[in-house]
């Protein structure tokens, strides 16, 4: 299949509580409300639709080694420009999130080098956010 341009996803993930996720999603990453519902709430995920739904939360789920991480196996988030990656991290980290991974750079001098950090939202969920110096080895091999 031909490379297409990239178009936004849509994502819809349960939470627990509608307040507690419009101030992680909202207020600490930024992302601009939408529609809502007493049951739901759109965010611009950085360009991307992102639906919260009241429901039971994924939880803690299971994790892989990648890169001498334990990466967790069910997580979401977005690939964004270099500089934008690293004002989101020193964000986070003067906001005093509590990482699963840190900030750092992944496969440093290989091919895929990227800068990568992953977060729960309050309801447990798992976050990755990364970049690429390189944005065409976003696929690469």
């Amino acid at each position: 299949m031909p490379a297409q341009p990239l178009t936004p996803f849509h994502l819809a993930v349960p939470v627990d509580d509608l307040s507690a996720a419009r101030a992680f999603y909202g207020d600490l990453l930024g992302c601009p409300e939408g529609r809502s519902s007493d049951k739901w709430v759109d965010f611009d995920l950085f360009g991307h639709q992102f639906v919260v739904h009241l429901g039971t939360p994924v939880g803690q789920p299971d994790s892989n080694g990648v890169d001498g991480d334990s990466v967790p196996s069910f997580h979401y988030g977005c690939v964004l420009a270099w500089d934008n990656w690293q004002q989101l991290a020193d964000k986070l980290t003067a906001a005093g999130t509590d990482f699963v991974i840190k900030p750092k750079v992944r496969f440093k001098g290989e091919v895929g080098e990227q800068a990568t950090m992953f977060f729960r939202d309050p309801a447990g969920n798992a976050l990755e956010f990364k970049a690429f110096k390189d944005p065409s080895q976003l696929f690469a091999k």
